[in-house]
């Protein structure tokens, strides 16, 4: 080869780098959303400049947080029924605004809250069909669940589940919704398709969330007064056993890895993140990460944790890797749910 040949060889070579450069997939852009309680507002980050970009009003109390199944929305519970936390005397409390009660319509392209629909007695969190067209909506302060219609936010029906209800989740096949009772310490199973009660099921002192495996085999219910994950069997509708989740931890909110191989839970006063392998249902880690973590995400690479810590007023993102926090930033007041969603 000649010198002049060797030169064009390089040059070509160099050539189709840069092309196959310019032509690799980039890495989908992402957003974390937090809904803020005390506030009534919402927060969105960028997780690469991990900075908060705006924070946006929503209504009273907003809670838990979902996306819509195309990706275009966010749903919120709102909720005009004074802050009641355990160990207040209720009688003392001011008046509900039930007319703040609802789900709230965010557009994601728009950014901005769109409108208010019925969602039942004090909504607080919810389930979303698989197809998008029925809301599981748990009514903390009637006992039960409603079925809402979300385009007229007809309330369809509500089931009693119940003393105060709390976590509400969709089994993978869409057949059924578990929602938990805080003061009964039992996991209604609702049945979608015949819409009644199907098995109410005991767990801990206080359940709070719902997650289930992929396969939808099992369930994990955190218990926040036990300091245990409940394990149900779905098949079977009971609860055989319970996951640990160390001394002094307040067991809240969970995220599930895709493939379902790691529990991430939040632990409320206990400042940490545990990490439990759900197939030898071993603690594998555990972390602190601020101040009464309670909502918990993960990146849609499964690279950061994110961890609403409702007293500090910030979010914690967290390296999954290393376990370390990378950055705590400035939210609202009050942070409560909090989501991630490939934009």
């Amino acid at each position: 080869m000649t010198i002049r040949h060797g030169w064009l060889a390089i040059c070509l070579c160099g050539v189709l780098a840069l092309a196959g450069c310019s032509s690799a997939p980039k890495q989908p852009v992402y957003r974390v959303y937090v809904t803020n309680e005390a506030s009534g507002d919402l927060t969105v980050i960028d997780p690469v400049k991990m900075e908060a970009l705006v924070t946006l009003p929503l209504g009273k109390r907003a809670r838990g947080i979902h996306p819509t199944p195309d990706g275009k929305q966010l749903l919120v519970a709102l909720s005009g029924s004074p802050f009641a936390p355990p160990g207040v005397d209720e009688s003392t409390l001011p008046p509900p605004d039930k007319s703040a009660d609802g789900i709230g319509i965010f557009d994601i392209g728009q950014n901005k809250m769109l409108r208010k629909v019925p969602g039942g007695s004090d909504p607080e969190q919810f389930a979303i069909s698989m197809d998008g067209k029925l809301l599981y909506v748990s009514n903390e302060d009637a006992g039960g669940v409603s079925f809402v219609d979300p385009s007229n936010g007809q309330v369809l029906k509500t089931l009693p589940t119940g003393e105060e209800p709390e976590g509400v989740t969709l089994s993978p096949d869409g057949k059924y919704v578990y929602v938990t009772s805080e003061a009964d310490g039992t996991v209604a199973v609702v049945d979608t398709a015949a819409a009644k009660v199907a098995q109410t099921i005991k767990v801990g002192r206080r359940p709070r969330g719902v997650v289930f495996l992929p396969d939808g085999s099992r369930a994990y219910i955190t218990n926040e007064n036990d300091a245990p994950v409940s394990v149900i069997d779905t098949a079977k509708m009971e609860s055989p056993r319970t996951i640990s989740t160390g001394e002094g931890t307040k067991p809240m909110g969970m995220a599930l890895s895709k493939d379902g191989s790691r529990l991430y839970v939040s632990t409320g006063r206990g400042k940490k993140v545990v990490v439990i392998d759900t197939a030898t249902e071993k603690i594998l880690a555990s972390f602190e990460v601020g101040d009464r973590p309670w909502g918990i995400a993960l990146s849609p690479d499964e690279k950061l944790l994110f961890t609403a810590n409702g007293p500090s007023n910030d979010v914690s993102v967290v390296d999954v890797a290393t376990h370390t926090v990378l950055k705590k930033i400035k939210v609202g007041d009050r942070p409560w749910g909090i989501v991630t969603l490939t934009q």
